[in-house]
């Protein structure tokens, strides 16, 4: 017997509680049997929990599978947005020089990369005019200004870029100041 068993008066063993350990007919059970049983119920504990963290990890997994498809773009994006930057900086350069073909040319190719980053989710940040954010906006220069509020963005300096709920790369700003007296 282990040293929590006790004798009962009819000679049955007793478990920890000092009830007698018996089986459902009523007959004694040995040693080995409660062992085995102490056991049987420690791995069921044991598999039961296992099985929850499992199910918890394919959760999470999952979960985590989800947001990584959705950013997957991320960089090819950022890169594209140097590539957009530099047709409006053409089209700005050929209306200088009168060339309408060529404005129209680089005009095409930008609608067209606005429209294909559209479909991943990349839009841009619509900054002028608005109370200035730095999750979403990049301060460059203070400007005086009696027409707006302090801390309003008066000049968009370079355009920014969320992607779905993520800023992909904030907007370069301009931001209003109070007029010395």
């Amino acid at each position: 017997m282990s040293e929590n068993d006790k004798s009962a008066p009819n000679g049955e063993s007793t478990n920890e509680q000092g009830t007698s350990a018996t089986t459902e007919s009523g007959f004694p059970l040995s040693e080995d049997l409660v062992e085995v049983q102490r056991q049987r119920d420690e791995y069921l504990d044991l598999l039961q929990r296992s099985r929850a963290e499992f199910n918890n990890y394919q959760k999470r997994a999952k979960a985590q599978a989800d947001v990584d498809r959705q950013y997957a773009v991320s960089a090819l994006a950022k890169d594209l947005l140097d590539v957009l930057d530099n047709c409006e900086r053409g089209a700005d350069a050929a209306k200088g020089s009168g060339a309408s073909s060529i404005v129209e040319g680089f005009d095409m190719v930008h609608r067209l990369l606005l429209s294909a980053l559209a479909k991943q989710g990349v839009e841009p940040i619509e900054a002028l005019g608005k109370p200035f954010d730095p999750n979403m906006h990049e301060a460059l220069a203070q400007r005086p200004s009696a027409d707006h509020p302090e801390g309003t963005v008066v000049a968009e300096l370079g355009k920014g870029y969320v992607i779905k709920d993520r800023v992909l790369r904030p907007s370069r700003v301009a931001v209003s100041v109070a007029q010395a007296e």
